[in-house]
Parts: C-alpha cells; structure tokens; sequence
C-alpha cells in the first residue's frame, strides 16, 4: 500500500484510487480551458466539486490531462485541500479514455481498486458512490461495478446478462439503442489485479471505434466480462441528471443552477 494510503498508522479510506481522465477540451462549452476547470459557481469548478464528492470514498485522485492544460490543472490540483492525496499526468497525445487511464497505471496500480470518473460528471452524489463501494465489497473475484441510470434512447447503452455485460452500445460509433434501457453514470469500479495485462491484451486485437478511431475503454468492458469472466454488478441510480455530463452549453448552465440552488439552501 502506496504512502499516501496511511495516516497515523491505519489505513486510509477503501484501497481505491480514484482515475479522471481529463484531456478533453471546452471548445464546445464556449470556455478557455480544459471541461473539468469549468466554472460552476463563484469558488468552485467541476474538479473542485469532483475532489469534494470523491474525497470521503477514496485513498487518492488522479488526474490525467493533455499537455495543454497541465498548468492550468497542476495549480488548480494542489490550491485545493488535498492532504497529498491529489496527482496529476499528461496524456502526450489524444488516444482516447483508455490510453489515459492505463497510461497513468504506476498512480493507481498499487491499490486494490480504480475508480474511473469522466472529468466531466458534475453530478455525482455522495449516495451514489457509498453505494457502489458497498455493493462492490460484498462481492469477490475479479469484477466491476457500474452505477446505471434507465433512461429513454441511452447515448451510451449497457445490456446485462447472468451476472455480465453482454453489449455496449454507443451511439457516437453508429450503433442504434433501444428505446429504453441503462446507462452509465460516469463511474466504474474495477479490481486492479490482473487490470493492465488485460487491458495490453485487449489493446493488440481491439478494433479502432468506426468514427473517433480510438481503441475505446468501454467496450474493454464487454472485453473483461466475455473474455476474463468477469462479474458485472449495477447499482440503480434514481436520479438520472448523475448520468448528465457536461459536453454543451446547456449542459453547463445546468449545473450552474442547480449548484446555485444548492448554496441558496445550504444557506
């Protein structure tokens, strides 16, 4: 166990690491730095409330970026309260989800279980994920657990079978959804061991996505399920705005609302 997972001589939190790949842009969002720096309210960004919401469930964050916010981020990851639980890598070039994740492997490697957070999933609850690290501890054996949303025509779309996950759909590749079922929520729970030589060996046979051309991290997923007989649990989440990232300008004027709401009442 890494030495930022003791403190006073216990040891800290569940031996999860929690993973946020981050190189995305805010382009889109109309805003001049990476999506996981955008702004939500006065004194608080998506990482900051990101940090707030993961920091109880976890032993340490990770951060991947690209290399144009590296300084932007490194100032962002070490101004907030983070008792040396906090780092932070680059992604030299665009590969995709699973280059991130995996390339950052040394940061999470020592612990029992990874936590992989898009960097742009404002809406994560705290129940939410005392949940998912609950449901994942009463199981055992290499597995997974997948906080799910049901919802109308998924963008992304999960089908589950005895214990598995059978499919991934995706519509950013061309692949039709059904008119109802699960998607994720941005959170994935994963044992470590034996994660990376599964991950190497996915890499060599898996195919480019047909549109974004990258050897994507989800259908790894079906990968460890079909292949490596992994189990795959969900945890059914009820509100499905957790599942909502933030890839336009609606999407963050949103958060920005809801998070203002929330102070208004905190008040």
């Amino acid at each position: 166990m890494p030495w930022w997972a003791r403190r006073n001589g216990r040891l800290r939190n569940d031996e999860i690491c929690a993973v946020i790949p981050a190189a995305g842009r805010g382009s889109r969002l109309g805003i001049d730095c990476p999506k996981i720096l955008a702004p939500i309210a006065e004194g608080y960004t998506v990482w900051s409330i990101l940090r707030d919401s993961l920091m109880p469930h976890v032993g340490h964050i990770h951060v991947v970026v690209s290399p144009p916010a590296a300084h932007l981020m490194e100032s962002a990851t070490m101004a907030g309260p983070h008792d040396g639980r906090v780092s932070m890598s680059v992604q030299q070039e665009p590969r995709g989800m699973g280059d991130a994740i995996f390339g950052a492997r040394n940061s999470w490697s020592q612990f029992r279980r990874i936590l992989v957070v898009w960097g742009d999933q404002a809406g994560i609850s705290g129940d939410t994920l005392r949940r998912a690290v609950a449901s994942h501890a009463l199981g055992s054996g290499p597995r997974c657990t997948l906080p799910v949303v049901e919802m109308e025509r998924p963008y992304v779309q999960y089908v589950f079978a005895d214990g598995g996950l059978e499919e991934i759909r995706q519509s950013r590749e061309g692949v039709r959804v059904d008119d109802r079922g699960f998607s994720d929520a941005g959170i994935f729970l994963l044992e470590t061991g034996g994660l990376a030589q599964a991950w190497r060996q996915y890499a060599r046979i898996a195919p480019a996505g047909a549109i974004t051309g990258e050897v994507n991290f989800l259908p790894f997923l079906v990968y460890l399920s079909r292949e490596c007989a992994w189990q795959f649990g969900k945890v059914q989440v009820a509100d499905p705005s957790e599942a909502r990232g933030i890839n336009t300008p609606e999407d963050l004027k949103f958060f920005q609302d809801r998070f203002a709401d929330r102070l208004m009442t905190s008040r």
